[in-house]
């Protein structure tokens, strides 16, 4: 029998960027907060002289342990859907602290088009462009970047990001809170080379800290050092902006905010006397294996988005899409991101064992609606960018596309290659089509017994199209920077669960402004039930031509007005 827990204004499920940040929010607002954590405490102090490659890059110390929960992969409804046994193509977090703790830095707000790309698409091209024909399922978000603008700044102060003007994103409040990261000769190279073809290049805006910073919590986020070990880490000296560093530690200043580590929440309760609530949820202590329920006024979903979507399916709280009928809306508009760039082989040798996670220059003359697609077969674009993260000497193996993968040749190449190739990098957008989505597994379960989440995804046409079309581009940067050899990425075809791609999911529990599309509002309140909210990249309709955790950050802050805002008025909350 479960043992019940005395009543807290708000649960938090899940204490990494979004938990922190709407509990921080909901704690100095007086409300009392209760964080459920399924993973372990950890911070800086855990992350002392851990420069080892295998342990956290190639073994995942950080990850989410795929022996007691994973999920399931096919590429189309035909297949059957198997577990993912390693994980290969995205890297879930696991503790306090989440993807958070891992993440690289980048830190870009999404473009105005982002949230209103039917609309702005539609103006422009008219509506035969959107493909809807085709299966292509591209919605506005229910709220505008200038809505969202003032939590983006909100985000970039708490986090202390540094960086500089974009003249080709949407409009700021304000500049950056710290000045951009320190300009090395791999990007001075790419930046006359962008500038020489016409490119905007800018300093990528990063989460690595070009100087210490007390933020307005008064947290202080130390000075990056460039030692190479973010993705995949945790920073050792406190400098790369993460929830354990930022935002949890002004929640547990306030007095009101109770972190609960071990804490693995398997169900949301629904009041058996009014369904448009929740009442609290379940939890089970991952050690000992006790059940305890704990009520909550408020109940936000601030984990993953594969778990965020789980936990409203299993606890039967809205309707499940369809991809036949195209009826629900729990699991719709999954999407990821593509890939296309160059490598440039030179003679010249340089330092790509040092950087930072975010330290890099970019431009995005070919990203959102900032170039002219009335010829082109796909829509939006992705951002153009050269990263000097520190290339580590395991995973490192750049060699030419007819080397053997293993022996004297692959040796060679490789020592030869680690310092003397540079790679320039399209990130691009992955719009929602109809037969991307996330279900639940009807064979397999997770140590809880609890059915897996089942993902059938594969890339597009409009993958495809703007996947070769980013690499071409990338191509004749890397040309313009001098390069002996470029060798540009072969085309995608069928989506693989290996190798790794990047951490950027999202969809499946997405917002809007009609129920009949989205499953919370722009608030992230869910439609079905007034006292709970839904917030993280599964909220995103699709997913642009960057890294997520900008606007998911601005989406939590959103997300934590909303939660006070209900705790004092109650009710569905409307725009303003």
């Amino acid at each position: 029998m479960a043992t019940e827990m005395d009543r807290v204004d708000v649960v938090t499920v899940g204490v990494g960027w979004t938990g922190g940040i709407v509990a921080a929010e909901a704690a100095k607002a007086g409300l009392q907060v209760v964080g459920l954590e399924r993973g372990r405490e950890r911070g800086t102090e855990d992350y002392q002289h851990i420069h080892d490659e295998y342990k956290y890059a190639i073994r995942y110390e950080l990850m989410q342990d795929v022996s007691k929960e994973t999920l399931t992969f096919r590429n189309s409804r035909d297949q059957r859907a198997l577990p993912m046994r390693q994980l290969g193509s995205f890297l879930l977090g696991e503790n306090l602290g989440g993807a958070g703790t891992h993440w690289n830095g980048q830190t870009w707000r999404f473009l105005p088009y982002d949230f209103e790309i039917r609309s702005m698409t539609e103006e422009r091209y008219g509506s035969e462009k959107l493909r809807d024909d085709d299966g292509y399922r591209v919605q506005d978000w229910g709220i505008t970047y200038d809505e969202l603008e003032p939590y983006f700044d909100q985000f970039e102060k708490t986090a202390g990001i540094s960086g500089e003007e974009n003249p080709l994103s949407g409009p700021r409040s304000n500049p950056y809170p710290t000045p951009p990261m320190m300009k090395t000769r791999i990007l001075e190279m790419f930046e006359e080379a962008s500038s020489n073809l016409g490119y905007d290049p800018i300093m990528m805006p990063s989460a690595n800290l070009s100087e210490q910073f007390e933020n307005p919590d008064g947290q202080t986020i130390a000075a990056c050092q460039y030692c190479g070990f973010c993705e995949r880490f945790g920073c050792e000296y406190g400098a790369k902006s993460s929830p354990e560093v930022t935002v949890i530690p002004a929640a547990r200043e306030t007095g009101n905010f109770e972190v609960r580590t071990h804490s693995n929440v398997v169900e949301i309760l629904t009041d058996e006397d009014d369904d448009s609530q929740v009442t609290g949820v379940r939890y089970v202590d991952t050690r000992t294996g006790e059940e305890f329920i704990q009520p909550a006024d408020v109940v936000v979903l601030n984990s993953y988005v594969f778990n965020n979507y789980k936990l409203l399916r299993v606890s039967d709280i809205g309707q499940q899409y369809d991809p036949e009928t195209e009826e629900g809306t729990l699991g719709r508009n999954y999407c990821y991101q593509i890939f296309g760039g160059a490598t440039g082989y030179f003679d010249e040798q340089f330092n790509t064992f040092m950087g930072a996670g975010a330290l890099g220059m970019a431009f995005d003359n070919y990203n959102g609606d900032n170039f002219d697609h009335s010829d082109l077969d796909f829509l939006h674009g992705g951002n153009m960018a050269i990263t000097q993260t520190g290339n580590r000497p395991i995973a490192t193996n750049t060699i030419r596309p007819d080397t053997p993968s293993w022996g004297s040749e692959f040796k060679k190449e490789s020592i030869e290659n680690y310092t003397r190739t540079l790679r320039v990098q399209g990130q691009g957008a992955s719009l929602p089509h109809k037969d991307n989505y996330i279900d639940l597994d009807d064979e397999y379960t997770d140590a809880y017994g609890i059915p897996l989440v089942q993902l059938t995804y594969n890339f597009t046409d409009q993958d495809v199209s703007a996947q070769k079309y980013l690499a071409e581009k990338a191509a004749e940067v890397v040309e313009e920077m001098g390069a002996n050899e470029v060798v540009v990425d072969a085309e995608i075809s069928d989506y693989s669960i290996v190798p790794y791609q990047s951490t950027h999911n999202t969809g499946g529990t997405v917002m809007g402004d009609d129920p009949e599309t989205s499953v919370t509002n722009n608030w992230l309140q869910h439609w079905d039930r007034d006292n709970l909210f839904v917030v993280g990249a599964g909220s995103f309709v699709h997913n642009s031509g960057y890294n997520p955790t900008a606007t998911v950050g601005a989406l939590a802050y959103r997300c934590a007005e909303g939660v006070i805002r209900f705790a004092e008025e109650g009710g569905r909350l409307e725009e303003e």
